[in-house]
């Protein structure tokens, strides 16, 4: 956990929401010199804070509509925080809360220097991002339904499909099902699949291109490790974005769940907690980067062979998605292409 601890004249704190944003500003020695809730527009804001704009640093706890307000205080020279939703847990505690109390607290955490930073991603690659992932849940979608094809399927005891149905060439099937309603909702869900399939394609065209344009040594070098092909290396590409933000490997491996973090009081063990503060994204395309490594690595295969019989092969699995993320992490710091030699050695 970062925590921001540089000393501004003026602390502003902000409760925000789609319509309306809470201000709170604080000097140098805690006096509130403004508590206004205005509306959620530049305008609005810049009117707002344009007696304390000199030395003023503004922060705000991350929320999906945080865009606009970073990239409005960078284009104005005002020094911006994201607050880490889930280290805030002072805004969230206390007997009383809401909107004025929040950014009062939000002010108060960035002047005592306990405000618990957050990336602020740069705009120029945010939507890039914000398109891979919305391209990882439409696949999520269109695998959906498949699936319900098949519970169709099984729901009329028919016979297995001989041919996988996520290839167009395969999804001729509707003649097997007697019912009218039942024909009809296999077409829609297959009509549906089938737009899916040309829309993503789309995307992932446009998305391959862009990676192109943003940093094309990072995406070449993302596809030299085994099982990790066009897809997984833009997720990886646009979800590290810089791997100069992370100071060591260990905080890169944290940021992609792939740590147990353990709690202690007096020497003792008191649990484990934290598991799902990360990026959920990240956890998925190591775990896939396994299983694809696993496909194609005879390597692969024999290392988690060996490490099976000792720690099972759930935690070997596990181990084998830490080096691979480790790799990652070195290949991206050094610009170096994957050393299947060095990779396995250990």
């Amino acid at each position: 956990m970062r925590f921001y601890d540089r000393q501004h004249q003026f602390y502003c704190g902000v409760d925000l929401h789609t319509k309306r944003m809470y201000l709170c500003i604080l000097d140098q020695d805690g006096n509130k010199r403004l508590h206004r809730n205005v509306r959620a527009k530049p305008l609005d804001f810049l009117s707002a804070v344009k007696d304390f704009r000199d030395d003023l640093v503004v922060g705000v706890e991350c929320m999906f509509t945080w865009y606009w307000l970073a990239d409005l205080c960078q284009d104005e020279g005002i020094e911006f925080l994201l607050g880490h939703a889930l280290y805030m847990r002072a805004i969230h505690g206390g007997k009383k809360k809401d909107d004025k109390l929040d950014s009062e607290k939000i002010a108060r955490l960035i002047r005592g220097g306990t405000f618990p930073l957050s990336y602020v991603y740069p705009r120029e690659m945010r939507a890039a991002r914000d398109l891979v992932r919305r391209r990882m849940f439409l696949v999520r979608r269109r695998s959906e339904l498949l699936q319900h094809v098949q519970l169709v399927n099984q729901q009329y005891n028919y016979e297995a499909f001989e041919k996988t149905l996520k290839y167009p060439g395969n999804r001729d099937v509707l003649d097997r099902f007697e019912e009218d309603s039942a024909r009809m909702t296999v077409e829609a869900d297959l009509l549906m699949v089938g737009h899916y399939d040309r829309l993503l394609k789309q995307l992932e065209a446009n998305l391959l291109r862009q990676a192109i344009r943003h940093d094309p040594q990072s995406c070449s070098l993302l596809r030299t490790i085994p099982g990790i092909g066009k897809i997984l290396s833009l997720v990886l590409l646009y979800e590290i974005h810089t791997i100069d933000r992370f100071p060591s490997v260990g905080d890169f491996l944290s940021y992609a769940r792939l740590v147990t973090p353990k709690q202690t009081s007096a020497g003792k063990v008191t649990g484990q907690g934290g598991a799902k503060i990360g990026n959920s994204h990240l956890k998925w395309a190591f775990s896939e980067a396994v299983l694809w490594m696993l496909r194609y690595c005879d390597e692969a295969k024999a290392f988690l062979k060996r490490k099976e019989k000792k720690h099972g092969k759930s935690r070997a699995m596990t181990m084998l998605s830490r080096k691979i993320a480790r790799a990652v992490f070195y290949i991206l710091k050094r610009k170096e292409p994957f050393d299947a030699v060095a990779f396995f050695a250990s």
